[in-house]
């Protein structure tokens, strides 16, 4: 139940520093006060103890930490199929790997990198740290966040079972008809490909929502639209895109795709009247978004990161928000470069080239921001801001080979070639995982509460750069060279060896990184320093907390003064009180200004959120088999989301209740 601000009882009056908002007048909390009001909050907000307390954690911070465990382990799984490819790459002729598994290989590999891995955990990141950063005790609906976490875990125990009982989907991740028809396509592996993509993009979907709202409705006071962090800007305007692009695929491979396979439905099949080029279309127009889905929330890193560590507020923030929102609409205007070699009008291909080329430019004004915030500061060079300076040069190497696949006629050329795939992985790997290191090796502190050695840091970063450029340099000039790309083997005579075996050096260099953070983290997740609560003196609401940040996140909901609070109020900051601490109460501000309006009770644990994945992956999972999966599985679904909605009515009555007793009291 939500309950309006102004009938808090007179001793919970809203406080906060003069002038931020009507009626307010400062305060001094005791420490005392402060650490009682803490032990409160911990017996009211902690998880249950326990395997059962595990099963029911709503907490955002731990299922945020899930999300990014799982999907880091679907990184290494990825990295070892791409390494188990190249080692059969490295030679001409080589007879390492058959060819149907090295397409299950090369399929499942795309997919867990793409689906698995870089989208799951680019909003995990978001959901871990937007409610932090924007002053708020929890995330909007936190047991939706545990739904989503529990049905993204049943996307990739499937994908992973499968590919082990050779059941792995084997038409590359874009699963193109009418390769992956039933024609060409018996048996059942690409309907595991259609359901793990609809298993990602609920997850995907619930995350968005959670971003969005609790954004816009739960920032701490005095927190304006002009003052949200630039990292939460780049989490909400990938929230927005993954609302609207999302549904296009997961309508296409599970009521489209998967009813071609299934029932005899003709979407795709051109001599019954369908298109294989719809799929195409569809696909696209959600594959080119995810892209910038991906690449967006790194640009929320990056800025963090290099205003910490130039020890500068950044230059241009209305630049960098615009940036990020007109990319956002741009991505959804330019899916059709992907289709230069099908028969698209020429007049068409000539609006998406300049889309194509068009969509460099807010990117290139938010690097523009970057360098000169840099130059202008005093950069420290952290291994973090290695990861930066390694995300400057490859990055910008792959936009421009996107810049040259934006033109018809060299896309023409280079159509399924090597080249495309340089270019792909100099952006995702350039412009997606190498700040996803700066910002784990940044913000490490604040979830663990220790230091990740800045020695192996640096080895890391440097394996990691040059092992990632040897890698996939080489691949320009094979993809000139007129290697196609999802081949298994090639003959001497094409003169493709040498730069083969040079890449899967390059590979091995990156692998090599990898392992060195892997042991860097282990070892100081348990025996690293201690970080204390702002190790590097950085400006945002999330180091206001303590390392590791408490379950409760905030004692009192702090007031923002300012785009950067540490560095523009210092500590202690002006906070707001009246919120209980014997019940999960939170504060709801106004969209715009984010004035106090309410407060809310938030949810407690819950099992129903793994319930309700559990019936829904019997429904998916189960439909590749059986028709009569679908009517079990809606049928438990159903039972499912009644279970849900009836606890929540019962913490309802039991909401009326108490605050009935409280207003009585405080009357």
């Amino acid at each position: 139940m939500t309950d309006p601000i102004r009938r808090l009882p007179p001793n919970e009056s809203a406080v906060a520093a003069p002038g931020v908002l009507p009626g307010a007048r400062p305060t001094t909390l005791s420490d005392e006060v402060v650490l009682a009001d803490a032990a409160a909050l911990e017996l009211t907000w902690a998880d249950k103890p326990g395997l059962w307390g595990w099963l029911t954690a709503v907490d955002h911070k731990t299922i945020a930490k899930r999300y990014i465990f799982t999907a880091f382990l679907m990184f290494i799984a990825g990295g070892i199929e791409a390494a188990l490819m190249r080692m059969q790459l490295s030679r001409p002729e080589n007879t390492l790997i058959g060819p149907d598994r090295y397409n299950q290989l090369f399929t499942v590999h795309g997919t867990t990198m793409m689906f698995l891995f870089a989208v799951p955990i680019m909003t995990a990141m978001g959901l871990y740290f937007v409610p932090l950063m924007v002053g708020a005790r929890s995330i909007a609906f936190p047991r939706l966040n545990a739904f989503g976490y529990y049905t993204y875990l049943m996307g990739v125990l499937f994908m992973y079972v499968s590919l082990f009982i050779n059941m792995g989907p084997d038409a590359g991740w874009t699963s193109y008809p009418p390769l992956s028809g039933p024609q060409f396509s018996p048996g059942h592996r690409i309907d595991v490909w259609a359901q793990v993509v609809t298993f990602t993009e609920i997850a995907a979907l619930a995350a968005a929502v959670n971003i969005i709202v609790t954004t816009f409705k739960m920032r701490a006071p005095g927190m304006s639209l002009n003052r949200i962090p630039l990292f939460v800007w780049a989490q909400v305007t990938v929230a927005f895109m993954i609302i609207f692009a999302m549904p296009a695929v997961a309508t296409a491979s599970t009521l489209q795709l998967a009813s071609d396979r299934a029932v005899g439905t003709h979407w795709f099949n051109p001599s019954e009247g369908g298109d294989a080029l719809l799929w195409q279309h569809i696909f696209w127009f959600f594959g080119h978004p995810e892209v910038y889905i991906i690449f967006l929330p790194a640009l929320g890193f990056i800025t963090s990161i290099v205003e910490t560590f130039s020890r500068r507020r950044v230059f241009g923030y209305t630049a960098i928000v615009l940036a990020n929102i007109t990319t956002g609409f741009f991505a959804f205007g330019l899916w059709v470069h992907h289709m230069f070699a099908t028969p698209i009008p020429e007049l068409g291909q000539s609006l998406f080239t300049a889309a194509s080329m068009v969509i460099a430019v807010p990117t290139g004004v938010q690097i523009f921001c970057w360098l000169v915030t840099m130059f202008s500061g005093r950069p420290r060079l952290t291994t973090a801001m290695l990861f930066i300076l390694g995300f400057f040069f490859t990055f910008v190497n792959g936009g421009l080979t996107g810049v040259m696949l934006a033109s018809v006629a060299f896309d023409k050329q280079v159509h399924d070639t090597f080249f495309v795939v340089a270019h792909f992985h100099y952006v995702l790997l350039g412009g997606g995982v190498m700040p996803l290191f700066a910002a784990f090796y940044f913000w490490f502190p604040k979830v663990t509460g220790r230091m990740l050695s800045e020695t192996l840091g640096r080895w890391h970063a440097w394996l990691f750069i040059v092992g990632i450029n040897v890698a996939f340099f080489p691949m320009h000039f094979l993809g000139l060279n007129g290697m196609p790309r999802r081949v298994y083997t090639y003959l001497a005579e094409t003169g493709w060896g040498p730069l083969n075996e040079l890449a899967t050096i390059g590979a091995v260099i990156a692998v090599l990184g990898v392992a060195v953070f892997i042991v860097n983290a282990a070892i100081s997740w348990r025996g690293g320093l201690f970080a204390g609560a702002n190790p590097w003196d950085s400006y945002g609401l999330e180091w206001a907390t303590p390392s590791p940040a408490p379950s409760y996140n905030f004692v009192n909901t702090p007031v923002v003064l300012g785009r950067h609070p540490l560095w523009d109020t210092g500590s202690p900051l002006p906070v707001v009180t009246g919120l209980r601490t014997d019940r999960r109460e939170v504060l709801v501000t106004t969209t715009f200004d984010a004035q106090p309006d309410s407060r809310h009770k938030h949810p407690t644990g819950s099992i129903w959120p793994l319930v309700l994945a559990l019936v829904m992956a019997e429904l998916w999972i189960g439909s590749i088999f059986t028709p009569w999966a679908v009517l079990g599985g809606l049928g438990l679904t159903l039972l499912g989301m009644l279970g849900w909605g009836l606890q929540s009515v019962r913490e309802q009555d039991v909401e009326r209740v108490d605050t009935g007793a409280e207003i009585v009291e405080a009357a």
